[in-house]
């Protein structure tokens, strides 16, 4: 074995290693915000649809999905009104540890819990039958160790707040103290 090939399965071995960590680390701080939320009066669960975008063609029916970034330019042209649609999302199949992984959809949770202000003010303008059922808050949350989204992430948490799917989208992040959680909402730009 020559000493290039011998450094490359050293680099190849750390980078296994270091993914295995990245993966644990992260389905660590997902339990984390999903605790810290119920801790907060939150009913969460996970979420288990995606977003996906694409575009009809000719027909409305006939549904042809893309990424994202193959909507926005291909060939140097764009498509005529990309849209999106809500789907299930793939179930994720691990034959190493022979598991399935169940709701790898985009965002991570969602979030509901009675809206006590809506309900008040339902009730003060005299609208008590429909006061329970109209005053919960649902939102989406996602959760990422540095806070940044992608582009396709992006679209997809605009995408959900226009179709009103979710009154807001929350992006969970690591503090700067020892297992302090920052939630900042996302904006539409």
């Amino acid at each position: 074995m020559s000493p290039d090939e011998a450094q490359w399965r050293i680099q190849m071995t750390d980078k296994k290693t270091q993914g295995k960590k990245n993966r644990r680390s992260g389905a660590v701080f997902e339990l984390k915000v999903r605790k810290d939320l119920e801790s907060k009066g939150w009913i969460v669960d996970k979420w288990s649809n995606n977003v996906e975008f694409g575009y009809y063609d000719g027909c409305p029916l006939k549904f042809i999905s893309r990424e994202w970034k193959d909507l926005t330019l291909k060939n140097g042209k764009h498509y005529p009104g990309p849209c999106g649609r809500l789907i299930p999302a793939k179930r994720k199949y691990n034959p190493f540890n022979k598991a399935l992984s169940i709701g790898v959809g985009f965002p991570d949770f969602i979030a509901f819990k009675k809206n006590l202000l809506a309900k008040r003010l339902m009730k003060s303008k005299g609208v008590d039958e429909f006061a329970e059922k109209t005053s919960y808050e649902v939102i989406g949350v996602e959760s990422k160790s540095n806070g940044y989204l992608d582009k396709t992430e992006k679209e997809k948490c605009k995408w959900l707040l226009d179709n009103h799917i979710f009154s807001k989208v929350l992006i969970a992040s690591k503090g700067k103290k020892r297992g302090e959680i920052i939630y900042t909402e996302y904006r539409k730009v």
